[in-house]
């Protein structure tokens, strides 16, 4: 059993990215995305050129060998088809994605990181989006659990991710790529949120 203590790549990007991702937590809540469906609706045009950035990383051969069912973690098609079910345009892409296959692979570790990390806290604004009259099968589909539990698939990607070998160098461009993809969400919900 590995000690609660010991240091480990995942509890050291919590530890250095904390900040940001309380900035961002912060700045979302501020738009009060779950007034209502119409400001759902701005807060699923925040999500989905994040994932539309990070999309051909599950594609990605090198990341899928040391992230087992990483394709299977892909959000993209969820957040479209949300959008769709509240009669929404997909947004039309204001530049080329952030990521194509044989991105850096330390930088697209720390943005799935980010991606992943959304996931297991969208527990809470899923039972605020069931609270509009959405579900895992219309309009929030990209904030429902995993089948095997949040808890259970975060840790999965998390040993995943600790058990990656890496460079010093690497190591850095991890947490950069984290703090990168915080600051990428954050400035899509200042370019949104009125």
């Amino acid at each position: 059993m590995t000690d609660v203590l010991t240091p480990t790549r995942s509890r050291a990007l919590k530890a250095s990215t904390h900040d940001g991702h309380d900035r961002l937590d912060k700045a979302i809540m501020a738009g009060r995305p779950f007034d209502d469906r119409h400001r759902y609706g701005l807060f699923l045009t925040v999500q989905q050129p994040f994932h539309r950035d990070i999309d051909a990383l599950y594609d990605d051969p090198r990341l899928a060998a040391l992230l087992p069912g990483l394709v299977e973690r892909r959000r993209l098609g969820q957040v479209e088809q949300d959008l769709i079910d509240l009669g929404l345009p997909i947004p039309a892409p204001g530049a080329p994605p952030r990521f194509d296959v044989g991105a850096d692979l330390a930088t697209a570790l720390g943005w799935l990181y980010v991606a992943e990390g959304s996931n297991l806290g969208a527990a809470f604004l899923f039972k605020l989006a069931l609270k509009l009259g959405l579900s895992e099968t219309f309009g929030a589909r990209h904030l429902a659990g995993h089948p095997d539990g949040r808890a259970n698939h975060w840790r999965q990607f998390t040993a995943a991710l600790d058990a990656v070998d890496l460079s010093p160098e690497q190591e850095v461009a991890v947490i950069a790529g984290a703090e990168a993809a915080f600051d990428r969400v954050r400035g899509l919900v200042r370019e949104v949120f009125p």
